[in-house]
């Protein structure tokens, strides 16, 4: 379906729908994965503060920051069904100033990567390879219900825990830091579904095919629930099978939380999942942080 875009007059974008183009409020879930990574890494981070901030200033501001440009640059159309007033279809960043920004944006994450080693650099690359595969032509990642959250999840929780990590040590990272950031990564599948559900309409009309959209918002709350609540309850099991029961049982109590809040959800799935996105997405970072605690004590 086809969605015109209103006549332009403005030659300048807002500086704040700049700022909103970017969406700070989606820059915590990549920082504090980046500051699991580092904290997973088992070495003094009063060492190493300013390569800790740096990476957090990258993975939050700078390549979030960017992809959520190309994002709302691929997603005008879309955009001018389910949210009108956004800053490309409303006109507040006019002509092709939202493909500019994000060009830009995507040249300043390499270059502030290169200030991180090789490690921060490649998995920069990869992090700003998957922005631009998640929302662009042709290959458009995010029609999918399954590959889309699935991509962005590793982007936000796992490929950023992975980075922090790598960039203190200047080498992998253990076996047992990646098997952690991979179960949250999986995890953050179910949580980018639920993001979906705020995108219904306009989805449906364009022919993205999520989860919310393929299979009704009850069946697609369900699995966004039994994926984020399977990849803790794995974590749980390894924090006890590396003898760390203490860390285990916080994550553990992390999780009935959730699962409270998630019989919450089912009750109105599409009116509650940005409650939930406010609720259950904090427990569930929570649960990162101890987890990356328990592996800097096997470090």
């Amino acid at each position: 379906m086809s969605v015109s875009l209103p006549i332009q007059t403005r030659q300048l974008p807002e500086p704040r729908a700049m700022l909103r183009l970017i969406k700070p409020i989606t820059w915590f879930p990549p920082i504090w994965a980046y500051l699991c990574g580092s904290v997973s890494a088992g070495v003094p981070l009063s060492d190493h503060w300013g390569m800790v901030l740096l990476g957090m200033v990258l993975a939050g501001p700078i390549v979030c920051g960017m992809s959520q440009a190309a994002n709302d640059w691929c997603d005008r159309h879309v955009d001018a069904i389910n949210e009108p007033d956004r800053p490309i279809p409303s006109g507040r960043i006019p002509g092709r100033w939202g493909l500019w920004i994000a060009l830009a944006m995507t040249v300043l994450s390499l270059a502030v990567a290169s200030l991180l080693g090789v490690w921060g650099f490649w998995a920069t690359v990869v992090g700003v390879a998957a922005a631009w595969a998640y929302s662009a032509e042709p290959v458009r990642l995010k029609r999918s219900g399954w590959w889309g959250p699935g991509l962005v999840g590793l982007s936000y929780e796992g490929l950023p825990w992975f980075t922090g990590a790598a960039v203190l040590l200047q080498s992998a990272p253990r076996f047992e830091v990646v098997v952690i950031a991979c179960l949250y990564a999986f995890g953050a599948h179910g949580i980018m579904t639920l993001n979906d559900f705020k995108a219904l309409e306009g989805d449906r009309q364009t022919g993205v095919r999520s989860l919310p959209v393929v299979l009704g918002p009850e069946v697609a709350a369900r699995i966004a629930c039994t994926v984020m609540g399977m990849a803790q309850a794995l974590v749980i099991a390894l924090l006890v099978l590396f003898g760390k029961p203490l860390h285990a049982g916080g994550a553990a109590l992390v999780l009935v939380a959730q699962i409270a809040a998630m019989r919450v959800l089912f009750r109105d799935p599409k009116g509650k999942a940005p409650w939930y996105n406010g609720t259950g997405v904090v427990l569930y970072v929570t649960g990162m942080m101890i987890s990356a605690f328990a592996l800097r004590g096997l470090a």
